[in-house]
Parts: C-alpha cells; sequence; structure tokens
C-alpha cells in the first residue's frame, strides 16, 4: 500500500461520523469470522478482498481512503492510499498495529467498510 495522489471529497463523512458509522448498534454486519481457527486471519484477508475491496477501489486506480488505525487516527483524519491488489491487508495492518481494527472509506466518499471483529459495508 503506498500513499495515493487524491484529495478526500467533500461528501466524506468526518472520521468522528465513520467510526460512530461502524460502531452503531444498528448496524449488522455483512460477514462474521469467528477468531478462534488458525486460520482465521487469512480467512479475514479473503473475505476483505472479496467483499470490500470491490466496494472501496471500484473502477480506476484502485485508490481509496484509510483512516490510521489504533489511538490518533481520527485527528489524523482520512489518508488517501492504492496498491491493494492482493488479499492481505488486514493482516498486514495487523502485524503493525496488533489488531486487525481500521476502517477504509471509498474514494468517492460513499461507501464505508470497517474491521473489528467483523467485516461491516455501509452506504451512508
Amino acid at each position: 500500500m503506498k500513499l495515493a495522489n487524491a484529495e478526500v471529497p467533500a461528501s466524506a463523512p468526518s472520521t468522528i461520523q465513520a467510526i460512530r458509522m461502524v460502531a452503531g448498534f444498528d448496524v449488522e454486519p455483512t460477514l462474521t469470522i469467528g477468531a478462534g481457527p488458525p486460520d482465521a486471519l487469512k480467512q479475514l484477508d479473503l473475505q476483505w478482498h472479496e467483499k470490500a475491496w470491490p466496494v472501496l477501489a471500484g473502477p480506476g486506480s484502485g485508490a481509496f481512503l484509510i483512516l490510521p488505525p489504533r489511538g490518533g487516527g481520527a485527528a489524523i483524519g482520512w489518508v488517501p492510499v492504492e496498491g491493494i491488489t492482493l488479499p492481505g491487508l488486514p493482516s498486514r495492518i495487523a502485524a503493525v498495529t496488533g489488531t486487525v481494527e481500521f476502517v477504509a472509506l471509498s474514494a468517492d466518499g460513499t461507501r464505508l467498510c470497517a474491521v473489528g471483529g467483523r467485516v461491516r459495508v455501509l452506504d451512508h
């Protein structure tokens, strides 16, 4: 993954709004993967690539926005990135941060996806 030469659209929710959206009580996960199986992280990588990647990247450059994981990400804001064409984003984030939790937004600011023990795909 590398930084993309892209702008955060004016239509994008604020980082706090996005966090509240994915943490909402009325949010139903698109997919739940149990943490117990030894291949759970591999399954999460594959499911993220299959379900969320097409929603986030869409046609074009493959750029999307990510909220930097862990504390302080909301203060940093949305970061445009690109270069995720293979499964593995959740496991790469987990290797760096110690958790798979992160929030991502499509480049046009209309589709929100998150991992936090669950994969969630939302329209806003």
